[in-house]
C-alpha cells in the first residue's frame, strides 16, 4: 500500500495541464485511504482549501457531507475507518469563470483500477457526484435521477448529490433526500462502524 501511496503522492501527470489554469498551481494530490477501513468516499476532486490543507472535505461540503453522514469530525478523518478516494487526487484548477475544472480523466485512467483493488471489500461506499456515479454505476440519466433510485444500490453504496452550497436548490427540490434517504444512510454508516 505504501507503494501506491508513494506512486500516488509522486504523481505529476497533469502538471502542465494544472500551469494552464487560472490558478497556474502544481499538482498535490491528497491520499486519505488504506486498505480494511469500513467506509469508501468516493468523491470528485479536492477543492482549492483541500489543496492548501492537505486534508480531503476540509471545507463546508465537508461539513455538509459529515451532517448528512452523521458523524463527527474526528470519526470521518479516522484513516483506519473511513477512506476519501476522489476521482481526481489533485485539484484541477479553475476556469477564467472562476468554477472549479471537472476533474482531469487522466488520473482515474492512471490510479483508480488500482485503488479500487487495493480497497476491495468496504462494507459501505459512498458515491458522491456524477462523477464517481458514472465510473461505478455506469452512464445514467444525471445525478438526480441516480439519487432518486438510491434504493436499487444500498445499502452496501449510496449514491448522494455533491454536498456543495450550490446544491442548496436541489436539496429544498428533493426533501425526499433528507426525509427518507438520510435516515437510512445514517443507518448503514452506523452499522458499518461498528461492525
Amino acid at each position: 500500500m505504501t507503494t501506491l501511496h508513494d506512486a500516488i503522492s509522486a504523481c505529476t501527470l497533469c502538471a502542465e495541464r494544472f500551469s494552464q489554469t487560472e490558478t497556474a498551481h502544481a499538482p498535490r494530490p491528497v491520499i486519505w485511504f488504506q486498505p480494511g477501513t469500513r467506509i469508501r468516499i468516493i468523491g470528485q476532486a479536492p477543492g482549492m482549501r483541500v489543496y492548501k490543507s492537505g486534508v480531503p472535505f476540509d471545507d463546508p461540503s465537508g461539513d455538509r457531507l459529515r451532517q448528512w453522514m452523521g458523524v463527527s469530525r474526528d470519526t470521518f478523518y479516522d484513516r483506519k475507518r473511513i477512506s476519501i478516494t476522489p476521482m481526481a487526487f489533485c485539484f484541477p484548477g479553475y476556469d477564467a469563470k472562476g468554477a472549479d475544472l471537472p476533474p482531469p480523466k487522466l488520473c482515474a485512467q492512471t490510479w483508480a483500477n488500482q485503488v479500487d483493488q487495493a480497497l476491495n471489500g468496504m462494507p459501505l461506499t459512498l458515491l458522491v457526484g456524477g462523477y464517481a456515479q458514472s465510473r461505478h454505476l455506469g452512464r445514467g440519466s444525471g445525478v438526480t435521477a441516480t439519487v432518486t433510485d438510491w434504493r436499487a444500490h444500498a445499502p452496501q453504496c449510496f449514491p448522494l448529490p455533491h454536498p456543495s452550497w450550490r446544491n442548496t436548490g436541489w436539496l429544498k427540490k428533493n426533501p425526499w433526500f433528507e426525509a427518507e434517504l438520510l435516515p437510512e444512510l445514517q443507518t448503514q454508516v452506523t452499522r458499518a462502524l461498528t461492525t
